[in-house]
């Protein structure tokens, strides 16, 4: 069985959570591919990360990603410029399994300055867990968005 990849980056906002949850995605059975930072950048921006996991996302099959900054704002943002990717910026578990059920969210967004390291654990592990529900009223609203791009 080909294991999913989950491809994961933040700016200097997220470096340490980033770091605390790669080694967690692994630990779930999940392949990492880590596109930065790789070391801790004080003035380092946002959008350069937030783009190289979209764009993984949006080339490849079987990837998802994890994007971190301070708020969580800036690398959604970002992300959602990439054609095909849906980010989405969670803060509970709810938010999270919402996002995947419901939207098919494949990269999810979190700010390290705003929950702790045990709910970012949290929400990725449901996130991960929490399959698309494939329901027609899901897949028509994620056409309508994809046809707009």
């Amino acid at each position: 069985m080909k294991k999913d990849i989950i491809a994961i980056a933040s700016d200097h906002g997220g470096f340490l959570r980033k770091e605390m949850l790669k080694r967690y995605v692994e630990s779930l059975g999940f392949i990492v591919h880590d596109l930065g930072a790789t070391i801790y950048n004080g003035k380092d921006d946002y959008p350069q990360y937030a783009f190289a996991v979209a764009e993984e996302v949006s080339s490849k099959r079987n990837v998802r990603g994890i994007l971190i900054c301070g708020s969580g704002q800036g690398v959604c943002i970002a992300a959602n410029r990439v054609k095909g990717v849906r980010a989405a910026l969670a803060w509970n578990i709810a938010s999270a399994q919402a996002g995947r059920n419901d939207d098919d969210v494949n990269i999810l967004c979190l700010g390290e300055r705003l929950i702790s390291a045990k709910q970012s654990k949290d929400i990725v592990k449901v996130w991960l867990e929490t399959p698309f529900s494939k329901e027609a009223r899901f897949k028509r609203r994620i056409k309508k968005i994809d046809e707009r791009r």
